[in-house]
């Protein structure tokens, strides 16, 4: 069984191999994250706030379930977002450490 961490670098991997494969000067890809990538960084972006603003609302309410479900569409996007400026999942931790020393 893979771990939570496992899960998180084997996404990461697969946004990457997406993220190259729309950059991609063979056939494209027709996945959501390629077309996304392709979209450019405007659009990620724009997701990833779309998406904060869903889990504000979820928040608000009590369905645990929806809660969880947004809360995975914000990191996801996030983690997008990340690769498209070229920095890692690894790094943000690294920040968190810093901040709790």
């Amino acid at each position: 069984m893979i771990s939570n961490l496992e899960f998180l670098q084997h996404l990461t991997n697969v946004i990457k191999d997406r993220h190259e494969q729309a950059n991609s000067s063979q056939e494209k890809l027709d996945s959501y994250v390629a077309r996304l990538f392709r979209k450019g960084i405007n659009k990620v972006a724009q997701k990833v706030g779309e998406e904060a603003v869903e889990v504000i609302i979820e928040a608000k309410d009590r369905d645990d379930e929806l809660f969880k479900n947004e809360a995975a569409d914000l990191l996801f996007h996030l983690m997008i977002l990340l690769e498209a400026k070229g920095m890692s999942l690894e790094e943000i931790i690294e920040v968190l450490e810093q901040r709790h020393r």
